[in-house]
């Protein structure tokens, strides 16, 4: 597979996996902090895609890697803060800290925006979140990626 095949992949896997997101978006799944951090460094890579299909080099493939390991590693976290394997940030899970200045009516206010909590599974696949499916396949696209680092 051609450099710029590999990169063409990776660019657009950030693409889907962006789009993706936008679309359970759009059908009523509001996203959380966590899930909004995950998003932009998929935006990142794809603009390095783009970029580096016209511009030969090594940096910008590098650059592709680590925007995606960033986000398969915010994936990876949030999905333990889904699983309580750790505590995530106090001001989206459930710990209450972060809710401190709502009062009762706020809480309860169904006119308002929806309170999305970072520690909480919307939707799950095979028993796999949506943080979770980014990690995992955010980790195939380091993968492309490298792979297009190794034949610049």
């Amino acid at each position: 597979m051609s450099r710029k095949l590999t990169i063409l992949l990776a660019t657009l896997g950030s693409a889907a996996l962006l789009g993706g997101a936008f679309f359970f978006q759009a059908i009523g799944y509001p996203p959380c902090a966590m899930c909004i951090w995950q998003r932009w460094p998929h935006g990142v890579a794809i603009a390095i895609g783009l970029i580096a299909m016209l511009l030969p080099g090594r940096v910008l493939p590098l650059l592709g890697a680590l925007a995606a390991t960033v986000t398969a590693a915010i994936g990876v976290f949030h999905t333990g803060v889904e699983r309580d394997w750790w505590e995530g940030p106090s001001s989206c899970t459930g710990t209450g800290q972060g809710l401190g200045s709502l009062s009762g009516g706020d809480l309860l206010a169904t006119d308002g925006p929806r309170l999305v909590m970072c520690d909480v599974v919307s939707w799950e696949l095979i028993g796999l979140s949506m943080a979770s499916w980014n990690a995992l396949l955010s980790a195939g696209l380091v993968l492309l990626w490298l792979s297009a680092l190794r034949r610049s």
